[in-house]
């Protein structure tokens, strides 16, 4: 990837804003942010002032933060159902290996909602698609490993569930003589996953093509490896190739969190307490 291509890169607001909140604001005991300093890191990162209003009035509207007024000032706080949410997804952000499966086999889950509840479906389907299922077939998802879906699924489930849901979930092992290679190929675009792991490690290799503020650089940090998380899920290492790169990208990502996140976490401090 060229340094152009680099720099290219295209970060959504949101996206950002659940990165910076998730790194440094969740269970940390902070008071609300102004959006000011929300204004000045996602400026950082190419973001404009009226987009990140914009898009913090949206996510509040939604409750996934709460907006805290003092005169003219706003700031923001997670709600605790975001708060919840993104200490969850620690568990994988900082997981010694986020791409290798967990225990032997397969889980598999099927689920139906009827049509008039496209909403829950796309739930479903983004919470699967995180916790590393692939579409196998129609109406039947497929992870490696053992799953627990359950808490894949969260709190929410039995919401859901009154919402019309339909789930089964069971686990599964090969056959012997009947090899289930050929599930991961057919389940998930093995080299659309190469291609995301080649780019977050090409992205993040060079010092100096991102922002050299700690609180913007460990912010797209975070939002580039959350976005690789949630399209490259973990895959059974005897159906990948030698030089499958996921190992690479976990080592580029603790290099660089390691170098960001005190002073990340003492400027954000100092920016709550002037």
């Amino acid at each position: 990837m060229s340094t152009t291509e680099r720099s290219s890169v295209r970060r959504r607001p949101e996206q950002l804003l659940l990165a910076f909140f998730g790194e440094l604001v969740a269970g940390r005991g902070l008071g609300p942010v102004p959006t000011a300093v929300l204004i000045d890191v996602l400026g950082d990162l190419g973001v404009g002032q009226a987009a990140t209003r914009a898009t913090l009035q949206r996510m509040a509207g939604r409750g996934l933060l709460e907006p805290v007024r003092s005169g003219r000032t706003v700031s923001y706080l997670l709600t605790e159902e975001s708060e919840r949410v993104l200490l969850d997804a620690r568990d994988r952000v900082f997981a010694l290996d986020p791409f290798a499966p967990h225990g032997e086999g397969w889980t598999l889950v099927s689920f139906s909602v009827p049509e008039a509840r496209r909403d829950v479906r796309h739930r479903v389907r983004a919470q699967l698609t995180w916790a590393g299922f692939g579409l196998l077939r129609d109406g039947l998802w497929i992870a490696p490993g053992e799953v627990d879906v359950r808490r894949t699924l969260g709190p929410e489930l039995e919401a859901l569930s009154a919402d019309g849901l339909e789930l089964l979930a069971f686990r599964a092992v090969e056959v012997e003589g009947f090899s289930v290679a050929g599930v991961v190929t057919s389940a998930w675009r093995v080299g659309e996953i190469r291609a995301r792991h080649e780019g977050f490690q090409a992205r993040w290799a060079v010092p100096g093509d991102e922002p050299s503020s700690p609180l913007a650089r460990v912010t797209a940090l975070v939002a580039d490896w959350l976005d690789l998380l949630r399209h490259a899920p973990p895959l059974p290492a005897e159906h990948l190739g030698a030089d499958w790169p996921a190992r690479a990208s976990v080592e580029a990502f603790r290099r660089e969190h390691a170098l960001l996140v005190g002073p990340a976490g003492s400027a954000l401090r100092a920016r709550l307490t002037t």
